[in-house]
Order: C-alpha cells, then structure tokens, then sequence
C-alpha cells in the first residue's frame, strides 16, 4: 500500500496552491493530490459560462508567493485558470496530481498514526478503487458540490418548450444569439450572466433577470487604478503587485468594517452607486435595496459598471417577483405577469459540502458528525488529528485565507519534525461558546448550516473574517498554544 507524508485532495486553486508551498517549503515531505475531475483548475475549469470572472480582484486573488502578473483586477474564468496552470507548472505540481481519483472514505487509525483514505478511479460505475495510507490529510475541495448545483423545482417546469440550464452545467456550444433569456438569480452569476449575454457579438435579443430578492452591486474598475498608475511609472513588477495588494486588502477589509459599524451609512452609500448609473425613472428602491444589511451576503462587483450599462443601454431588464410557475412559452409570476422566454438559466446558486468534499470520515472506528465538531482557527477539527480543511473569506478574497492556511500547515508539520512528534489535534476547553461557522444569511449557507461544524466565541475558536486578525492569529501565533495536543 502506497503512503504519503502529505495527501490533498482537490487540485483548484487552494490544492494547487498548497502543493506547491508543500513542495517548496518541505521538499523532504511526500505529495499526492487527488483530483475528482479530469483536469485541474477547480471552480476556473469547471464553470464555463458566458463572462465567468473572479468577484474579488486578482491582486488578492492570486497567490501571496507568485504575484498576478496583470493589472485586470477583475479576470475572466480562462485568465484564472492559465495563472493556476502556470504556478502548476513553475512549481513542477503537475506530476503530483492524479486525476479522476474521487475520495470515498478516510479513516484516522491512532495506533497507526495514519490516515488510510480509499478513492475510486476513472468511472464509479467501473467500481475500481485505490488505497493510500497518509499522514497528514488536506482537505482543498471547496465548499459546494461540483456535480451537482442548486436547482429549485417550479410547477409547469415539464411543460416549458425552450430550454432550461443551469450555470454550473453551462452546455458547450449553447447559441442564444437573438433569443429572449430570462436569468432567475441576483447574486454574482446572475449579474456576471445578464451583461455578458445581452451585449457583443451572439448576444440575445434580450435578457430579464428575475430576482426574489435583490443583491448589493457595486461598480468596480476591471484594471486596477493603482496598478496601472506604478506600471506607466515604470515600477518593478513586485513593487506594482506588492503596493496594488494591500490597498485592495486595505479597501476591502475598510469597507467591510466600515458596513458593520455603520450598516445604514454602507446602503446610502450603496445606493447612492447605483442611482448614478442607472436611467433617472429606474426603481432603484425594488430592484437593488436588499431588505438585509450589506454583507449579510456577499457584494456583488460589477467590472466597469457592465450591469448598469446594459440596464441603461436597454439591452437587459431587472424584475423583483417571485416565480408562480413555468409556462410553454414562459414564466408567470405573483403578480400575474408572464415573462416569454426561449432559454431560462437558473443562476440559483450551488449546494454545500462538508469539509471533505462531502466524504466519510471516521476517526479510530467512529464516524466524524462534522457539526458536532468545532473549526480551530477555520482550519483543523476538534478531535480530528492531523486535518487540515482550506475555506477562503466570505467579505474578502478566498486566497488571502488559503495562503494563511498553507502557511501554517506548512509551520506545524516544521514544528512536529523538530519537536519529533507526528500527531497534532486541537481540542477544545468544554467551556468554549459554540456559534454558526458561517454566520451569512446566503441561501446555500442557510441550506447547510446543519451539516457545518460550529466555531467558538474567541480566538482560534472563532473566525473573525479579519485578515488583519488572522495575521496574529494563523500566521504569527505559536503553533505551540495549549489548545493543540500532540503525541
């Protein structure tokens, strides 16, 4: 049986990622990643539809230790997926990578002080398995489900006569050129979707986007100012990455703070973004004035206001309704309107996984509850031993967590060489305050929230949502705290 010092699953941009750190920091430890799919990439590879782009900008989003070599803040899905494909190739990731390896089971065996993990290979119908033994399992699978996306259920839905996708299965070659679209959604697929399908070349004839509910949307430069500004200055490409960097963690984190303390003045400020690129009649009270604060969910960013100007342009139309049901030739809604459509694209988000991409965990004969367990410093279980899970922010770019997690992953296996352990697992004090562990009002959170495992009220029970925190916390705190247990 084959055994590896360190065994990831998932090769997006969080396993990538971690392999190479891995590589580069420990080159004594051995690397396996196991990749479900047949390609790398993660999320980038996998969704397909027309505009995909990141919604946190690339100065961010990139890597701390391999800077996007761009200004394009807000890069499109092909952009995203060479940059992973370049740090795969830099790093020599590619040679670890085993694809169509979809993890079934993982099983903690104290006595042995190892993770025996069984994965099937190729075609699950084949029933062809594999098993590794390993000592440190790193979960970097995400947390939604890549075969399967959210899709609510209308009546007359049978009886639609055009067709009806789902972006997370964008079909390859789909021609909606001159139809009329309907988008059901309002978070960032849907308004990544509508400007991208109403306008150019191939667009439809026009697109609705039907939302229950409204999302905060706020314009965004796709080139970064500052970025653009240092390169005609002629600065070295680190200095521009380095200076373009923490002013968007400085914004971001600023903003999201700020939207906290004073969520009233971030809707004034909010709207007041959006009446200014919107036609003077527009109801920007129905269409764009959530009834949550900002950053219960997520902000929706919008790259050079493309959105508003489709909205402006009359190429695409917002109505807040709820659907009653399909029709053949459409959508009734509550209020008796009926909107025709050929294509209806179901923008309604994706289903959630538990840390391990949805596995079976068992440590030393029992099944891990995943929600009766606390998150360490949102990276390790309770009472898992050697476990690591990467989950990015949900208020900044999911990279600035995945960097702190491999840094510190990469800080404890250090630490156990040379105090000669081989087992850490953090265990909580029974005192410590249980709280949801994401804490958003999101629908495909909402629809999880039993599966999640809780954190604590402080600190590294408690996920703050603060990269600043988290540099103290995950970065700089010693690996050594009392709370981790080693043997």
């Amino acid at each position: 049986m084959e055994h590896v010092d360190v065994l990831i699953v998932g090769a997006g941009l969080s396993g990538v990622g971690a392999a190479a750190q891995v590589r580069e920091r420990l080159p004594g430890k051995s690397v396996v990643v196991l990749e479900s799919r047949d390609a790398k990439g993660g999320t980038w590879d996998l969704f397909r539809y027309p505009g995909v782009r990141s919604d946190s900008d690339m100065f961010t989003f990139g890597y701390t230790w391999r800077p996007w070599d761009s200004d394009i803040a807000l890069a499109d899905g092909t952009l995203i997926r060479e940059y992973i494909n370049t740090v795969a190739r830099e790093y020599d990731v590619d040679r670890l990578i085993r694809y169509r390896h979809r993890v079934q089971s993982a099983a903690w065996d104290s006595e042995a002080g190892h993770w025996t993990v069984v994965a099937a290979v190729g075609d699950p119908a084949a029933g062809e398995t594999v098993t590794l033994t390993a000592q440190f399992l790193w979960s970097c699978a995400g947390y939604y489900k890549y075969d399967e996306g959210f899709q609510p259920t209308w009546p007359g839905m049978a009886d639609f006569q055009g067709q009806i996708v789902h972006p997370q299965h964008w079909p390859e070659g789909l021609d909606y050129s001159g139809k009329q679209v309907v988008v059901i959604g309002s978070g960032a697929t849907a308004v990544t979707l509508v400007p991208s399908m109403s306008a150019g070349e191939g667009a439809a004839a026009h697109v609705t986007m039907l939302q229950r509910t409204p999302s905060y949307v706020i314009n965004r430069p796709r080139h970064d100012p500052v970025a653009r500004l240092l390169t005609r200055m002629r600065m070295p490409r680190r200095v521009i990455y380095r200076v373009a960097r923490w002013t968007n963690i400085a914004n971001s984190i600023g903003f999201y703070k700020f939207s906290m303390r004073w969520p009233a003045r971030s809707k004034a400020f909010l709207r007041k973004q959006a009446v200014r690129q919107l036609p003077p009649d527009f109801d920007v009270d129905r269409h764009f004035a959530p009834p949550y604060d900002p950053w219960d969910q997520r902000l929706c960013f919008v790259p050079n206001g493309d959105l508003f100007r489709s909205l402006r342009n009359g190429e695409a139309s917002i109505v807040t309704d709820t659907i009653e049901s399909f029709t053949p030739t459409g959508l009734r809604l509550a209020s008796g309107t009926e909107l025709d459509a050929d294509l209806i694209v179901s923008a309604t988000g994706f289903q959630m996984q538990v840390p391990l991409g949805g596995i079976e965990m068992v440590v030393d004969g029992e099944r891990v509850d995943y929600a009766s367990h606390l998150a360490y410093k949102a990276l390790m279980l309770s009472e898992v031993p050697n476990f690591f899970f990467t989950l990015g922010y949900t208020n900044a770019s999911w990279t600035l967590k995945a960097d702190l997690v491999i840094d510190y992953v990469c800080r404890l296996l250090a630490h156990l060489d040379q105090a000669g352990r081989r087992v850490a697992s953090p265990v909580p004090d029974p005192s410590v305050e249980r709280r949801p562990f994401m804490p958003l009002s999101s629908g495909y959170v909402q629809r999880s929230a039993h599966l999640l495992p809780g954190e604590g009220a402080k600190a590294p029970w408690r996920l703050e949502q603060n990269w600043y925190v988290d540099q103290k916390v995950v970065r700089r705190a010693p690996i050594d705290d009392g709370v981790l247990q080693f043997t």
